[in-house]
Formats: structure tokens, sequence, C-alpha cells
């Protein structure tokens, strides 16, 4: 059940947050920007990291598969747990909640807590780096600039996506812990 306190929090919190979502959000009005950002964030669905995950054996060979299986694996286990997450804790997203914030970009679903979109990007930087540190140059600038989106592009709090982001260092290094390949 969800504990009653929690919306006054989250609006609280959000009432702090807007200031600096608001002109965040405002760097999108420039075409380069917000054409990056959307870019980055729809590559950070999923594509980029599945896509990269899926060549990890033409860079690295055959001994890529199982690391490349267990970075997947570890990924849907975050897509179950950011999911549970958002419908329990129902956190509305800052252009729902606040009018001087603009969505950039259609979001996938309704609720911003946490970013499911940050959780992933570390979940993966992080295996990817433990698994392939070859491709750190490549991957955190991704990551970095997937986390930016949420903010740049309307879509979700600072806190959402440190939140997300602690989320994906927690759950790559439990995984890492539990199956240190």
């Amino acid at each position: 059940m969800l504990d009653s306190t929690l919306p006054a929090a989250f609006a609280r919190l959000d009432s702090l947050e807007v200031r600096l979502c608001l002109p965040v959000n405002s760097a999108g009005r420039y075409p380069f920007v917000r054409n990056y950002f959307a870019a980055v964030s729809r590559l950070g669905d999923g594509v980029a990291w599945y896509t990269l995950i899926a060549i990890l054996p033409l860079l690295f060979g055959s001994s890529a598969i199982v690391p490349g299986l267990h970075v997947v694996i570890t990924g849907l286990v975050g897509v179950a747990l950011y999911k549970l997450l958002k419908r329990r804790l129902v956190r509305e997203r800052p252009f729902y909640s606040h009018q001087g914030v603009r969505a950039l970009v259609q979001p996938l679903d309704r609720y911003s807590f946490p970013s499911g979109h940050t959780l992933h990007a570390v979940t993966f930087t992080v295996m990817l780096a433990h698994y392939f540190p070859p491709l750190l140059w490549l991957v955190v600038p991704f990551a970095a600039s997937v986390a930016a989106s949420r903010v740049v592009l309307g879509l979700h709090y600072p806190t959402d996506v440190l939140a997300g982001g602690l989320i994906g260092w927690v759950l790559a290094a439990a995984s890492l812990a539990i199956f240190p390949g």
C-alpha cells in the first residue's frame, strides 16, 4: 500500500526542483540542443545498449557472449524494478505538474520516479566497464547524455535522475557480486 505521506513529500520536492528544471528545460528551445537530447533519449530507450551488446562478440570474440548475456539479464531485471517502483511511487512528471516545463518528446509512461533511462544507462555502463574497459570512452559520455536528457526534455526531476542512477549502480554492483564473471 502506498504511504499517504509520499505524494505530499513529492509535491514539496517538486516545488523545489522545478527551479532547476525550468532553466534546464528551456535550453531545449535551441534546435541543436533539443534534437541532440531527443536523439540520445531515443537511443537510450534501449536501442543503443542492446545494439552494442549484440556486437560485442564481433568486437571482443566469442568470450563476450556470456558477459553480454549477463548484462542483458541484469537490464531486464532493471526494467521490472523501475516499472514496479513507478507504479508504486506515482510521481507525476514535471511537465504535468508545472506549466512552464514542456515535454520535448513523448514519454514512454506516465510517472517519473525513478528515471528508467538513467537506471539502465548506469547499469549498462558499470557492467560494460567491468567486462569491457576499452568501451568506457564510448559508454560514459553516452550515459551522461542520457541522464542529462531526462531533465532537458522535461520528463524528469533531478532527483528522479539521481535515484535512477543510484538504483542502476546498486543493481549492477549486486549483479556483478552475485555473478562476478
